[in-house]
């Protein structure tokens, strides 16, 4: 058994072949991790077709294959970023046109060679017998200098990946390490491509990072699996065509293919038989204990019904959430959209005066008047229930609503917006993506409502005699509780919660029966009470001011706190145990809900925010927060995880002085 393992490397050059390939194995296992964990494998695909004309003139020429190969892969890199920059043009689309033109020119060029199946052959699937001294310090050299900038660039990497805007604020340069990226992929597909041929080398590049993904997590245990199961594939690779006569290129792909569905299956038959275990003993103590057990009722998203498959036309799903900041300029009522990861700005259109602006995580709504402006963010996340969707579209005007706009909050699927006049609109959100305005579907406003909130698919109201009350399909219906005159309402990830003259009430209970929940102001709390409150997008801890106080509300606990703060301009909280407080004097603090005592401040204005005007406002999501500063056409992202550090100043067009977060 071991003579016929070892006896095919007797030959000096399948010898030099299983150097080669290790070689090969072990720079494609660095760089192939990162373009599975980024996406990048129609990207790569299309650049091992792209290398063929720069591979086809350098033999025509005489020069370097290597080099030839580098200059066109790096060539449909840029081209693929250049064209994906077109609005109607998406990413995919510019990679399979590039891919086509750049494999049809190749192609074109080498038949005008008269060696032309040879040459092609060669070049598509490799000839690893042939490898020779020269190729193997190649290989040598582009594996050094790839473990160098994989080593160095980490950080960088790790941030461009899983975090572009963090990438951005913690001045790691994704605008280089993109393209830096790029290149390596480059590198070693071109280093490669004489081992497996550039058909194949996307199977080293893919195949063994893929099979590593399914038993570590860590980078480095990942990128250290996938050289051992390269390296495998390609030792077994060359036995195997040894024997059976077949490509040795070819083979070693087929074998680090069929290592990766090997030890997928081997992964989901490990996953099942845990849970049939757990799902045995479960169904014993349930047995034992039925008796005992009382039902409890589930809670689900209130943002939509967490079951159905989400397909939105005409919008891009991302594998991450957009950062997006409608600004607008009170005076003059110019809109403009901020990316606050790439650092851009679009207009979108001019609404004259301006005296409010309100958000719902993708709209923004503009009180101009006796009228209500709304615009497209162009990014929005979307609730699935276990875990979330992200989607992007181009940032644009929707239309115009004829009532000025007091408040919004919305679902999935509707947006209650409640006029300065007490009147409440529905409307079908959806169809404000298509830039259409039309009253929700299948929900209508019962008489006397002071506040509404959507609920999935449900509306939740307070009438302005304190009663609250559910809207469904089935029509109207009171529940059991109180808020006496309302006076906010918002929805959190799981939950409705009402602000009232007693206190607040939550409102439970997904598709099921709601249930209202009581939260009283604490015995001693200020006589003023706040008239609105904030928070970050679905989280269920709200802040607000009144009265030289800035007050918390934990509906989940069921808990006020009020914390003393006479100079406060702006308040806010991520649900963390800490809550944001932006001081009259231009300083932002950071309190302990806890202790309430102040744990940082840093200042963010050169001097004391003015009195008379339209005021600085504090927006905030999981991990970054944001202050605008009209007078200076800044606005300040602030990590408020890490001190409150500045991590950087936006600098804006349209003066900043109204603003909304959507996209988070």
């Amino acid at each position: 058994m071991t003579r016929w393992l070892t006896e095919p490397f007797e030959a000096d050059i399948v010898t030099r072949a299983l150097v080669a390939g290790v070689i090969a194995a072990c720079l494609c296992a660095l760089v192939g991790c990162w373009v599975l964990l980024r996406g990048s494998v129609f990207l790569g695909e299309a650049m091992t077709h792209g290398m063929l004309p720069g591979v086809a003139l350098a033999a025509l020429a005489g020069t370097s294959l290597m080099v030839g190969g580098m200059v066109a892969a790096l060539a449909m890199a840029i081209g693929v970023a250049a064209i994906g920059r077109s609005s109607k043009v998406s990413s995919d689309t510019s990679i399979g046109l590039l891919l086509v033109g750049m494999l049809a020119v190749g192609v074109i060029i080498v038949s005008r060679s008269q060696s032309f199946a040879v040459d092609l052959t060669g070049f598509l699937f490799g000839d690893v017998l042939a490898v020779r001294t020269g190729d193997l310090i190649v290989l040598a050299v582009a594996l050094g200098l790839t473990l160098a900038a994989v080593v160095i660039g980490h950080r960088a990497f790790v941030a461009v990946t899983f975090d572009p805007r963090k990438a951005v604020t913690l001045g790691l340069r994704p605008q280089l390490a993109i393209p830096a990226l790029t290149v390596l992929m480059a590198i070693a597909m071109v280093a490669s491509f004489h081992v497996v041929g550039t058909l194949l080398v996307l199977g080293l590049l893919v195949a063994p990072p893929a099979t590593a993904l399914t038993w570590a997590r860590s980078i480095a245990r990942v990128m250290l699996l996938a050289a051992l199961f390269g390296s495998a594939a390609v030792y077994l690779g060359l036995v195997i065509s040894w024997y059976a006569g077949t490509a040795g290129g070819a083979t070693i792909a087929a074998v680090a293919v069929g290592i990766s569905f090997v030890s997928t299956l081997i992964s989901l038959l490990r996953s099942k038989w845990r849970p049939v275990a757990v799902a045995a003993a479960s169904a014993v103590l349930v047995a034992g204990c039925a008796d005992n057990d009382a039902p409890q009722p589930s809670e689900e998203p209130a943002n939509g019904d967490g079951h159905d498959e989400v397909v939105v036309e005409g919008a891009r799903e991302l594998d991450g959430a957009l950062t997006k900041l409608v600004l607008v300029d009170p005076a003059s009522g110019d809109t403009s959209v901020y990316d606050a990861v790439d650092e851009t700005e679009t207009r979108v259109g001019s609404h004259g005066p301006v005296s409010g602006l309100l958000g719902d995580g993708r709209f923004g709504y503009l009180r101009a008047g006796d009228r209500t402006a709304i615009v497209d963010a162009g990014a929005w996340t979307f609730d699935h229930g276990e875990h979330y969707h992200y989607f992007a579209t181009d940032p644009g005007e929707v239309g115009t609503l004829e009532v000025p706009a007091a408040s919004v909050s919305a679902s999935n699927v509707a947006v209650a917006v409640e006029a300065t006049d007490g009147g409440v609109q529905l409307l079908d959100r959806e169809k404000l993506g298509d830039t259409v305005i039309e009253p929700a579907p299948g929900l209508t406003v019962p008489d006397d409502v002071a506040a509404a909130v959507p609920y999935g698919s449900r509306l939740v109201t307070v009438t302005h005699a304190g009663r609250v009350q559910v809207v469904g399909a089935d029509g109207t219906a009171d529940l059991a509780g109180e808020c006496p005159k309302p006076v906010w309402g918002l929805p959190t990830r799981r939950a409705v919660v009402f602000g009232c003259e007693t206190g607040a009430v939550r409102v439970t209970g997904g598709d099921g029966d709601l249930t209202v929940t009581a939260m009283p102001f604490p015995p001693g709390a200020p006589a003023q009470r706040p008239e609105r409150m904030d928070h970050r997008d679905r989280a269920d801890v709200f802040a607000g001011l009144s009265g030289g106080a800035v007050w918390v509300l934990d509906s989940r606990q069921r808990k006020w706190t009020v914390i003393p703060v006479a100079d406060a301009v702006a308040t806010n909280t991520a649900g963390d145990g800490t809550v944001l407080v932006l001081h009259r004097d231009g300083t932002l603090g950071s309190f302990d809900v806890n202790t309430l005592a102040e744990t940082a401040r840093v200042p963010l204005f050169p001097g004391d925010i003015p009195i008379d005007g339209t005021q600085p406002v504090l927006e905030i999501d999981s991990d970054r927060a944001y202050v605008n500063n009209a007078a200076a056409h800044e606005v300040y992202e602030i990590d408020y995880a890490d001190g409150l550090r500045i991590a950087r100043t936006l600098r804006t067009q349209v003066v900043p002085g109204l603003m909304v977060e959507a996209g988070r």
